[in-house]
């Protein structure tokens, strides 16, 4: 395996959008929880090769400072080698400490992903977060100032009542930060969240998807003009800090997924844990893991996913890793909608790899569907 995710699923507010497992933390089995997850990750064996390691959630920052420790001594025991390239953690803005980061550091950590999302006090209100623009702007300080020197922050568009100007006054405020990596994710109205039980009411105000496109046209520009390298649809980095964990998501490549509800791709399964905390505990504690489903990846499901989120990154798909990893040329399955989408101006083609088009990236959906063999 080259990575390893880690699930967290506790949280002091509940976002309006989020459709991640999580819980409120207030009376949890938070201890019960890091015993089961210890064990859990104990019974996967040793990993010398492993890459890289995400701790996620849920925010693993709503942790006190005392399980917060206890989690990362559980990775340093566990997981944590020499051959580890990228060691990231997920923060809020309103709970990072000092004690916290120095914690962090002293553990092993290399990178943050400290969840922004917007810097408009009215905005971060309406979609359920607790921090204001101040606090994401003092977290950036106060982790520099502990050493880190590769931060990214999350933002997000197409927000209630969000104009193309807050997302430009967003982007130049996240700018003054001088972080290292930029993620900027369009809203996404899931089932069971808050946000879609006002939908269905007609009480969420959205804007459209005219506006939308607008918005992401003018984030990649002003990005790029800032020296940031837009390497995936979402996501934009300073050269040498793309995120390597993230990368093996759409790379297609195996990782462990550790933690209630996490899912994990190990020697071709698709792996889903138990996701209700007090049943992730139970398994554990009964069986040493939590699997509730597992699936075998079909070849053709490999193939059209090794498309999906190859194409998804900038570089896109390697037509000589496709080769290596299948056994046929890419363009005998593909080459009459590989034809199609380079006419519609959709997909770029050249000697070595597939990659979407600018105009591509904007209808990524419609040229991902394209390449389902069934």
């Amino acid at each position: 395996m080259k990575g390893a995710y880690i699930h967290i699923p506790f949280c002091e507010h509940i976002c309006y959008y989020c459709d991640f497992n999580k819980v409120f933390i207030k009376n949890q089995p938070v201890d019960d929880y890091l015993d089961a997850l210890e064990k859990e990750i104990a019974q996967s064996g040793s990993h010398p090769n492993l890459k890289t390691i995400y701790i996620g959630g849920g925010t693993p920052t709503a942790l006190d400072t005392q399980q917060f420790n206890r989690l990362l001594n559980i990775v340093k025991k566990y997981l944590l080698n020499e051959s580890i390239i990228e060691y990231t953690i997920e923060a809020n803005p309103e709970n990072i400490t000092p004690e916290k980061l120095y914690l962090m550091k002293e553990s092993g950590v290399t990178r943050l992903s400290i969840g922004v999302q917007t810097f408009q006090d009215e905005i971060l209100e309406s979609i359920g977060r607790l921090h204001h623009p101040d606090d994401a702007a003092k977290a950036v300080g106060e982790a520099k100032k502990a050493g880190f020197e590769n931060i990214s922050i999350d933002l997000m568009f197409g927000l209630p009542n969000q104009t193309e100007d807050m997302l430009i006054a967003s982007i130049q405020e996240a700018l003054k930060l001088q972080t290292e990596h930029i993620s900027i994710y369009s809203l996404q109205i899931e089932p069971k969240t808050i946000f879609f039980n006002r939908m269905k009411k007609g009480k969420l105000t959205l804007p459209g998807q005219e506006l939308e496109a607008k918005m992401f046209e003018t984030l990649i520009r002003t990005l790029e003009e800032k020296g940031f390298n837009h390497y995936e649809i979402s996501n934009f980095a300073k050269p040498g800090f793309e995120s390597r964990h993230n990368s093996l998501y759409w790379q297609n490549e195996p990782y462990y997924g550790f933690g209630a509800g996490s899912h994990g791709y190990i020697y071709g399964q698709r792996v889903v844990n138990s996701g209700p905390i007090n049943k992730y505990i139970q398994r554990v504690n009964n069986r040493g893991h939590a699997c509730t489903a597992t699936h075998q990846v079909s070849i053709t499901e490999a193939i059209e996913e090794e498309m999906f989120l190859g194409l998804r990154m900038k570089q896109g798909v390697n037509k000589r890793h496709f080769y290596e990893k299948f056994g046929r040329p890419l363009n005998s399955l593909y080459n009459r909608t590989i034809k199609d989408l380079k006419q519609k101006g959709l997909l770029y083609e050249d000697e070595d790899r597939l990659a979407l088009t600018h105009e591509g990236l904007f209808l990524g959906n419609d040229v991902f569907s394209s390449f389902l063999l069934g």
